[in-house]
């Protein structure tokens, strides 16, 4: 509507304007300066719809940053908040952990407990206190050479057995005596990580604390899941030592019967030869 105003205009204008150079006005109309006027027009209407345009732009620039200020101001004052609550609201859902206790020491009645007692402690010197209150080892059996292959092969894997046993004790009681050592430091360190979660200082309550405090959990879970993982490994192997027991009495209990079978059948043929010949003579 604006573009048939403007044409109504100047058409009036130039009928206007013929009509006072035919009364003798003295005015002469010129189509190349209005058709020149009309696109001067034209262009200004784009530069000023271009304007209004780049500055409708801003308005929602401008409305961007102000909704992004605001939510970062409400995103401090939330970490501010919780930076500045009171240490009450942690403690109440708290409770002291409980670190490994030291075996309280034996009576070492005969001088050879204190040293077991140590090593299940402090993981120190296991081997030697599990012998010193265990009956001594020793070598081969007096006799052992002369003896027949099923007699040494039974002798054999019950001494397997002990030497087996021995070892994996002696290494259980080392594992369990520097868990036991350790879990001092341990707590030292859980108790650090309590005090600063329940700190009130707001430098405690930042995203890089709290992120590192939960990397030094996550690392302690992970030492004590390998802690867990050797007691496992240590009873597996007891177990597998029990199931060797087992095996060795019933591989045992077959070859005796096999062999109380041979005997039988060679025993057999003479004890029925020798009655059938009493038998005859008589």
């Amino acid at each position: 509507m604006k573009k048939a105003l403007f044409i109504a205009v100047i058409s009036c204008v130039a009928a206007t304007a013929s009509a006072y150079a035919q009364f003798g006005s003295g005015v002469v109309y010129d189509p190349t300066q209005a058709t020149h006027a009309v696109v001067q027009i034209k262009n200004e209407e784009r530069s000023i719809a271009n304007e209004i345009q780049q500055i409708e732009q801003g308005q929602k620039i401008f409305t961007n940053t102000v909704k992004l200020a605001d939510n970062a101001i409400a995103t401090y004052n939330l970490a501010h908040q919780m930076a500045m609550m009171p240490r009450s609201l942690y403690q109440p859902f708290l409770s002291r952990s409980t670190y490994w206790m030291e075996l309280n020491h034996a009576a070492n009645t005969y001088g050879n407990s204190s040293q077991w007692t140590s090593a299940v402690n402090t993981g120190a010197s296991a081997s030697i206190g599990f012998q010193k209150a265990s009956i001594p080892h020793t070598g081969q059996i007096a006799g052992y050479g002369s003896l027949s292959q099923l007699g040494q092969q039974q002798i054999a894997a019950r001494g397997a057995t002990v030497d087996l046993n021995d070892a994996i004790t002696t290494s259980s009681m080392q594992t369990l005596g520097s868990i036991r050592t350790n879990s001092v430091q341990r707590q030292t360190d859980i108790n650090a990580l309590m005090k600063a979660t329940q700190s009130a200082d707001p430098s405690q309550h930042t995203e890089m604390a709290t992120l590192q405090r939960i990397n030094l959990a996550l690392l302690l879970l992970l030492q004590e899941q390998q802690e867990a993982n050797q007691i496992s490994q240590a009873n597996t192997l007891q177990q597998i030592v029990g199931q060797k027991v087992q095996q060795d009495n019933l591989k045992s209990l077959f070859q005796v019967g096999n062999g109380y079978q041979q005997n039988l059948n060679a025993t057999l043929p003479q004890q029925t030869t020798a009655g059938t010949a009493w038998a005859f003579h008589y």
